[in-house]
């Protein structure tokens, strides 16, 4: 890996992000610069159509090679692909979808499963869903834009529309706001939607960080969760570290 690499404030991508971008991403879902829209061009134009994989490999591409990007990335994504073989779920459910990376991953990794994303920002949305079909997986990766924070309407519609009902959730991708990783966590399992052996899988956990959430899984540990805490980098550099959260729902 070169330093450039490996050491993110050498990018002017990470400059950029550090700067305004915060603030972006908390109110559209961007970091505010075209990067994501770019990132989906580049994908249509570098990688392989039907070709998960390809498709995969060309947005690690570009988070490292053009702009970084701020989905789970490439050292982070497999220890997400071995928390979703482990589940081998028939029903996965991932929050914030930004450009649809993390909800190809999963999709790879459990290739029967049905697969939803929640996403606030409707350009996230037409973003993921551009991937998605050069991908080859539109036809089991769907994008509901809403929130779960949003009194019950985004809940309401996964349960009318798609199929979530109690028990049938497998699994379960947190990585959107981190402030609502634990509210929106017990509002799914107030709806009864996980089972026991359930895995939920949280992103993000130490940066940009989610105390709340890292300290409920902890003081539950043992009785209505069995949480393995992962050690990693934050995505796309080695500089930051960051933890990766996999939690088995005891029930």
């Amino acid at each position: 890996m070169t330093l450039k690499r490996r050491l993110p404030f050498l990018r002017w991508s990470v400059l950029r992000m550090a700067g305004s971008g915060t603030r972006n991403i908390v109110t559209t879902g961007q970091i505010g610069d075209g990067r994501e829209a770019a990132a989906v061009a580049y994908v249509l134009a570098n990688a392989r159509a039907g070709d998960i994989d390809d498709v995969l490999a060309t947005i690690d591409k570009f988070a490292y090679e053009e702009s970084m990007l701020i989905n789970v990335g490439d050292e982070k994504g497999a220890l997400l692909d071995a928390a979703v073989r482990r589940a081998d779920p028939k029903l996965a459910l991932e929050l914030g979808t930004y450009c649809g990376y993390g909800a190809l991953r999963i999709a790879r990794a459990a290739p029967a499963a049905k697969v939803y994303s929640v996403e606030l920002a409707e350009a996230n949305a037409v973003n993921a869903r551009q991937i998605w079909a050069h991908a080859g997986v539109a036809d089991r990766v769907t994008c509901v834009v809403g929130t779960i924070g949003d009194g019950g309407r985004t809940l309401d519609a996964l349960a009318a529309e798609h199929g979530f009902t109690a028990g049938a959730l497998d699994f379960l991708f947190l990585d959107h706001d981190k402030d609502a990783y634990l509210p929106d966590l017990h509002s799914i399992v107030d709806r009864g939607w996980l089972h026991a052996g359930a895995i939920v899988v949280a992103d993000n956990v130490k940066v940009p960080g989610a105390p709340k959430y890292r300290a409920y899984m902890r003081d539950q540990q043992g009785t209505r969760w069995n949480t393995v805490e992962h050690k990693a980098h934050l995505e796309y550099q080695t500089l930051l570290h960051d933890l990766v959260l996999e939690s088995e729902y005891l029930g």
